[in-house]
Formats: structure tokens, C-alpha cells, sequence
């Protein structure tokens, strides 16, 4: 642990018991350069208002009077969106991870306070922040200084508890010794020679930031940097092959934008929980694409979106062919794995800005934004045929559906109205034969 960071630090510390609050304050005062004191949250925003320039990080309890932990670091970051927040609280609950994810917080202290435990957390915390400014105070020069003074940059590099790695948009330049130990790493150019970026290193899966994704745009730094802090996150394997989660910070050289400094703080307890929470919510436990609950949040901005900027809006909600024969004749088991192949072929069929969706039973809706009739019908017609050529499940069953297909117009007024019209095509392909596509607007 480099305690060496600590002296120059200042922090606000909110705590509403005040045995608690003048005994941890005591002890951070030893080692911190200063320490402000609230005993709630409301003294706690009005104290940092008047200190802005001087504190460098926030420590708070939750519970508390006139206004709790979380709230106060909320109205915080709406002042200084980049100050670090720790939390301390006796609780671990799944609300209060979601909330304190939402709210940006970079890491937690259980409580009863363990002072060492505490010190680390205010390490961490402001390891990215202490990282840029230690490196610009020593005025490195991103192409040539960078290798000048390589010894500087690894003592500091390697004093932080985060993984960093030194980019500069085409390899990687500089790592620190977390990284070397989180892939137990011991001859790194070897290893490098076969991951050159730091987005060789990403998982590809729903819901994080990918090499895929990345590859997508011509500046891969500034698309990272861009997303909203909640959605930078990555996954990673690590030598043992398991899958740790990342925050990811992004700093470059002041008045250089070639080189660029990545701090990957892990997170893995904290964003499973919470997302394990969001995605029981918003998905179908069988299928894995989103329920109705979720379509109707969706939904309702969606036509909003479209309505307010004149874009096209388009429809498809689909039904499996004789699932009822399915289910009698192989069984309630078989059928479930026909609605997850069924499912996948969607997921692969259409656009990632597509919304899919299990409408109830064997029925399925796809919402197309900035799509016409004929985009939607053309989408609709390559997934019909890709569940016709399909043989699903150990049974080999050859399974076809039927689709309604529909567009947004003037005439829609009504959110349930936009649906029912797609229900009543569907059902008259149902009635026209089955197996086919029928688009009206």
C-alpha cells in the first residue's frame, strides 16, 4: 500500500455518529493533509460548496439526517463529476449496489470501519486522479519522454493498486506490475507480441465494451471516453481464466493526444449483483430477450423518438407455426428448447439497435426503429426463411412461422393501436396459409 499518496490529499468526511466521525477523522488527520468534517449529508454538500477547490475525494456514511450518503454525492457530482466517492456502510443490500453504481461511486468500506481498510479504499479511489497528475508534474513528453524516462514512469505506474496500461491508439506502451500479476506475466514483450491493444483483451458479451463494437468506430479511445462512466465497463480473463469486471477511466498527456493512460478498477462483486438485479427485471428468464415490462419502457420513448424527429418506426411480431403440436407431441421440454433456437436465430438475424422481445407464449415482437415497411418486411422475410432452413433441437424439427409486419404513420395515436394493427396482420397470415410475411402500413 503507498501511503505516500496520502499526504496530499484532502477529503471531506460525513458521518452522522459522532463517535465514529471524531475518531476516524482523528486518525485520518494523521496521515491525510486535511480532513473536513459534516455530520450529515446536507452539512456535508454546503461544506463542500464553500471547499470545492480544496477537497480531493469524499468519504460518507449512507443513513443518515437531512439527507442520506448517496444523495449527497449525487447533488456532489452534479458540482464535480470526476471526485472520488467512497462509501461506508453496515449494509450490502442489492438497492443500495444499483444505487451506488448509478450514483458513481468508485468503491465501498464496510462498516464497523477498519482503518487500513479505509486507507485503501481512499488509494484506490484516487489512483487515476494521483496517476495524471503525477505524470504531468514530471512534464513527460508522450513520444520521446516517455521512453527517457522510463524508469519514472514504472515507479509510479507500478505504485498504483489499479491495472494501468499506456496506449498510444495503436499498442500498447506501458503496463504496471498489477497488470503483469493479474496475467502473471513474466516475459511481457512475449506476451504482448500477441495482444497489441488494450481491446485484445475484452470479452465479447452483451452489455460490455467490445473488440467488435470498438473495431466499429475510427477513434476507438474517444468512443471509450465518450460513454457514460456506467457504460465503461469490460470484461477480462485473467491468467486462472476467470472473468473479472472493469471500470474503465481514460486520461491523456495534457496537450498530447497520442498517448493515453487506461485505469481498469475492478468491480466484479459490485456490477454483478446489480446487474443480475436489472437484467431478472427486464428479461425472459427462458428466452433471454426482454419482457414485456421492458418493451413497454422502450416502447413508449421509442414512439416519442420517432414522433418528435419524423424517423420511421417499424413493426414485425411473429408466431411459431403449429407450437401447440410441438409441445403435445414432444413435449413441454422440447418446446422450450425450440423457443431458445427460435430466439438465438432472432438475436442473429437482426440489427443491434433492433428491440426484441417474448410477447407471451410462442409470439415475438421486434420494434425497428429508423426502419420503413420495406426494411421491416425485407428483415421480417430473411428471418422467416432462416427459422424455415433451420432444423431445431435433437428432434430435428422443421419449424416455420408466420409474420405481421407494420410501420408507424400519422393515423397512430394510440401506443396500443401501432400493436393491435401488427396483431391483426399476423393473424391474417395465421389464416392465409402460415409460413408467410404480410406488411401493410
Amino acid at each position: 500500500m503507498n501511503k505516500e499518496v496520502l499526504k496530499d490529499i484532502s477529503v471531506l468526511y460525513v458521518e452522522d455518529e459522532n463517535d465514529v466521525r471524531e475518531f476516524t477523522s482523528k486518525l485520518l488527520s494523521s496521515l491525510l493533509k486535511k480532513v473536513y468534517t459534516a455530520q450529515n449529508g446536507l452539512e456535508g454538500l454546503e461544506i463542500f460548496e464553500e471547499n470545492k477547490e480544496n477537497i480531493d475525494l469524499i468519504i460518507s456514511d449512507i443513513n443518515m439526517p437531512k439527507m442520506n450518503g448517496l444523495e449527497m454525492c449525487e447533488n456532489i457530482r452534479k458540482i464535480n463529476n470526476e471526485i472520488p466517492l467512497v462509501i461506508t456502510s453496515a449494509h450490502n443490500d442489492i438497492s443500495f449496489l444499483k444505487k451506488a453504481i448509478d450514483v458513481g461511486v468508485n468503491t465501498y468500506a464496510m462498516k464497523p470501519i477498519d482503518l487500513y481498510q479505509l486507507i485503501e479504499s481512499i488509494i484506490k479511489a484516487m489512483e487515476p486522479i494521483l496517476l495524471k497528475k503525477r505524470l504531468v508534474e514530471l512534464n513527460l513528453s508522450l513520444e520521446s519522454k516517455i521512453e527517457q524516462e522510463i524508469s519514472k514512469i514504472k515507479s509510479i505506474l507500478d505504485a498504483q493498486d489499479n491495472i494501468i496500461i499506456v496506449t498510444n491508439k495503436e499498442e500498447i506502451t506501458n503496463v504496471n506490475k498489477k497488470f503483469l500479476n493479474f496475467f502473471n506475466i513474466t516475459d511481457f514483450d512475449n506476451f504482448i507480441s500477441n495482444k497489441k491493444n488494450i481491446f485484445d483483451f475484452f470479452e465479447e458479451e452483451f452489455g460490455f465494451i467490445t473488440k467488435e463494437q470498438i473495431k466499429k468506430h475510427d477513434c476507438w479511445v474517444k468512443y471509450i471516453k465518450d460513454l457514460h462512466e456506467i457504460d465503461r465497463i469490460v470484461k477480462i480473463k485473467n491468467s486462472l481464466g476467470e472473468e473479472k469486471i472493469f471500470a474503465i477511466n481514460v486520461d491523456y498527456y495534457e496537450n498530447k493526444d497520442n498517448y493515453y493512460v487506461f485505469s481498469l478498477t475492478d468491480i466484479t462483486k459490485l456490477k454483478e449483483k446489480s446487474n443480475l438485479l436489472e437484467y431478472q427485471a427486464s428479461h425472459d428468464k427462458l428466452t433471454g430477450l426482454f419482457n414485456r415490462n421492458k418493451f413497454d419502457e422502450i416502447y413508449t420513448k421509442e414512439l416519442k423518438r420517432a414522433k418528435r424527429y419524423k424517423n420511421n418506426l417499424s413493426m414485425i411480431l411473429f408466431d411459431i407455426d403449429d407450437f401447440k403440436y410441438v409441445n403435445d407431441t414432444f413435449g413441454h421440454q422440447i418446446g422450450d428448447e425450440v423457443l431458445k433456437e427460435i430466439s438465438k436465430l432472432l438475436s442473429n438475424t437482426i440489427r443491434e439497435t433492433d428491440i426484441s422481445v417474448r410477447w407471451g407464449g410462442e409470439e415475438f415482437l421486434i420494434l425497428l426503429p429508423q426502419t420503413d415497411l420495406f426494411g421491416a418486411q425485407a428483415v421480417a422475410e430473411k428471418l422467416r426463411l432462416n427459422i424455415k432452413n433451420e432444423v431445431i433441437t435433437q428432434k430435428q424439427l422443421n419449424i416455420t412461422a408466420s409474420f405481421g409486419v407494420t410501420q408507424m404513420n400519422d393515423e397512430i395515436d394510440d401506443e396500443n393501436l401501432f400493436v393491435s394493427r401488427c396483431d391483426k396482420l399476423l393473424y391474417k397470415a395465421k389464416n392465409s396459409g402460415k409460413n408467410i410475411v404480410i406488411a401493410e402500413k
